[in-house]
C-alpha cells in the first residue's frame, strides 16, 4: 500500500506531473510552477542574514 504523496506547499495530492526542487539542501515535491516559487521565496525570506 503507497502512501499518498502531497505539495509541500499547498499539501494537494501530487500526480505524474510533480516535480521535484531544492530548498536548503532537500529535495522536495511541488505539484505546480507556482509552488515551487513561493517555497523559495518563504525559503529565502527565512534564511539567516536575508532581513
Amino acid at each position: 500500500m503507497s502512501e499518498a504523496k502531497t505539495c509541500a506547499a499547498c499539501d494537494c495530492e501530487l500526480d505524474d506531473n510533480a516535480f521535484q526542487i531544492k530548498i536548503g539542501g532537500k529535495t522536495v515535491e511541488v505539484c505546480c510552477d507556482d509552488c515551487a516559487r513561493k517555497l523559495k521565496e518563504a525559503h529565502v525570506a527565512t534564511s539567516p542574514g536575508s532581513q
